[in-house]
């Protein structure tokens, strides 16, 4: 019987993408595209199991060896800084992080930054390397109202087409970084699957290439 590897999905359209991928590359699991709440799926004759998990819980999966390897945004593993291996960018999900204000926004820099944020750890390391005096305020969701609040003066975010912005009268205003899928996999795993997922990683850079 062939050794599996476990590999985490993130859950939605990424997801699908990235088995949409993970199938050309011949690591296909038919039972997965059949019409069902299960979250398991095995393909005991090409040794894979694929589940599908929260998008910002892959990588605790696969640091912590429950997956061997896993699909991940660039924003979950700078904002958490998953003890993995990141192999490839697979050149899909892409959006960035940025930082906006209300419209026609000016900064201060004698004032202390009000920054509403889900990705605390990202907007600190931004604004740091500036040298700006900053106060994080961590929220959960619905950032974009922080500003029309008056509870920030700014928000870190993800933007992916910036029509949420534009309706509520926000514009961005510095792109923090660049973000898109990570393929990532588990230490002891690649050391222990090495070659495998070497294949895999192979025919998945043949697809980010095309």
């Amino acid at each position: 019987m062939k050794t599996m590897l476990n590999i985490a999905l993130p859950k939605g359209r990424l997801g699908e993408k990235v088995y949409a991928m993970f199938e050309k590359a011949g690591f296909e699991c038919p039972s997965i595209r059949e019409n069902n709440r299960k979250l398991i799926f095995e393909n005991p004759e090409k040794g894979v199991r694929y589940f599908w998990v929260k998008p910002s819980d892959v990588a605790i999966y696969v640091e912590r060896g429950a997956a061997d390897i896993g699909v991940a945004g660039k924003d979950i593993l700078l904002e958490y800084e998953p003890d993995i291996y990141e192999l490839l960018d697979l050149n899909i999900g892409k959006c960035r992080m940025a930082v906006a204000a209300k419209n026609g926004f000016t900064d201060d820099p004698h004032r202390t930054l009000r920054v509403a944020t889900k990705f605390s750890n990202i907007a600190a390391r931004h604004y740091r390397s500036k040298g700006r005096d900053f106060d994080i305020i961590h929220l959960n969701g619905s950032i974009e109202i922080a500003p029309i609040l008056d509870l920030s003066d700014v928000i870190v975010d993800i933007v992916e087409t910036g029509t949420t912005l534009k309706e509520n009268n926000l514009s961005v205003i510095e792109t923090v970084v660049p973000i898109s899928a990570r393929l990532i996999a588990n230490k002891a795993s690649y050391k222990f699957k090495g070659s495998t997922i070497d294949t895999l990683v192979r025919e998945l850079g043949l697809q980010t290439e095309a």
